[in-house]
Formats: C-alpha cells, structure tokens, sequence
C-alpha cells in the first residue's frame, strides 16, 4: 500500500503536480513561440500563474533543465498529432496527407505562432547545450520513428520506411515554417498532396 509523506494532502501533491504540468506547457508554448534566448524563467512563472520559487522547486537546474522537460512535451504532443494522422487511413499516402491537414489546421488556429516545438530551441542552442540539443534529437528521432512504423504496417521494407519517414518529415517541417512566414495553410496542404503522390508511387 503506496504511503503519502507525512503532513502531505493528496490535495497538496495533486496541486503540486498541477503546477509542474503548467509550467512545463507554458515553457514548451513559450520556447515554441520566441525560442531559447527569448523566454526567461520569470516569463514562464508568469504565464503559468506560478511562483518563480515554485519554478525553481521543480527545476532546481533552471532555465536548461526546464528546457528540456518543455521539448520532452512538445515531442509527445506533436507524435499524437502525427499518430491522429496516421491513424486516419489504412493507405498510408492518405494518411500522410491528413497529417499535413492537421497540422495546417493547427497552425492558422494558433495564429500561426505554434508551428514545431523544438525548431527555435534547436537551432539557437546548437553547439552550445548539450541536453538541450540531446531532448532535440530525441523528439526528431521519436517522430521519424512514428512515421516509419506506420510505413513498416502497410507493407513497406525496413530501409524504405526509414527513407520515407525521413523524407515525410523534412517536408513537413519545412512546409511548417513556410505556412508560418505566408500565414497560410497552401505551404502544408501542397506539400501534403504531393508526399501522398510519392508514397502512392512507391506502394
């Protein structure tokens, strides 16, 4: 039988756990939107409506270490949109393309601010923050994989999965960022349509 620390609620730690959710999604909304350098740890307490102690508590390695627990959101946020997609159709050339659907509807949603939650980060700690670039490569690696793994279902080999889903995701990563500068959906659904073109041809 699992035994609370003494003169501990369980409405205490439900609260505590609450407060570390919030400030995790409000440093991987936050990081998304302005990048590294641009969000500061009183900003994130701020917009988490938490105490800048209490941000602190939970992440007693600051601004990097929150960082990295922000991207490890962002990375299972973004592989369930991707396995929603994914999801949506047994042929995966559909599929694909319902993927670049969700994530342009998404977007224009968002005002086009929420686009991929570890671009900006990556890119200005490249080289210098090691765990960072690390939680970076992870999520990459965590989506290409889910990619992959549904290319793998519907009867694709081993190396051709992985070439597919490294070719998917690169395409919706740069359509991504252009739909953001165009405030504009056609970026992603082009790119949609034709990924459903080449993964049709190669069935």
């Amino acid at each position: 039988m699992e035994t609370k620390p003494q003169g501990v609620s369980a409405t205490d730690t439900e609260a505590a756990v609450g407060t570390r959710e919030r400030v995790v999604r409000a440093a991987s909304r936050l990081l998304q939107r302005q990048g590294y350098e641009g969000t500061g740890i009183k900003l994130i307490a701020r917009e988490a409506g938490a105490t800048l102690g209490s941000v602190y508590h939970f992440f007693p390695g600051g601004k990097e270490e929150l960082a990295v627990a922000a991207i490890q959101h962002g990375d299972q946020e973004f592989a369930d949109t991707l396995r929603t997609g994914l999801d949506s159709s047994d042929d995966p050339a559909v599929a694909v393309e319902n993927c670049a659907r969700l994530l342009a509807t998404a977007l224009r949603e968002s005002d086009w601010t929420d686009g991929c939650p570890v671009t900006a980060t990556a890119l200005e700690t490249l080289g210098r923050t090691p765990r960072i670039q690390e939680a970076c490569y992870a999520a990459l690696r965590n989506w290409q994989e889910v990619l992959s793994a549904k290319f793998r279902d519907c009867g694709f080999g081993e190396k051709e999965s992985e070439d597919l889903a490294c070719t998917v995701l690169a395409s919706l990563e740069g359509a991504e960022v252009t739909s953001q500068v165009f405030r504009s959906e056609q970026p992603l659904l082009t790119a949609g349509r034709h990924m459903a073109q080449l993964i049709g041809s190669r069935a």
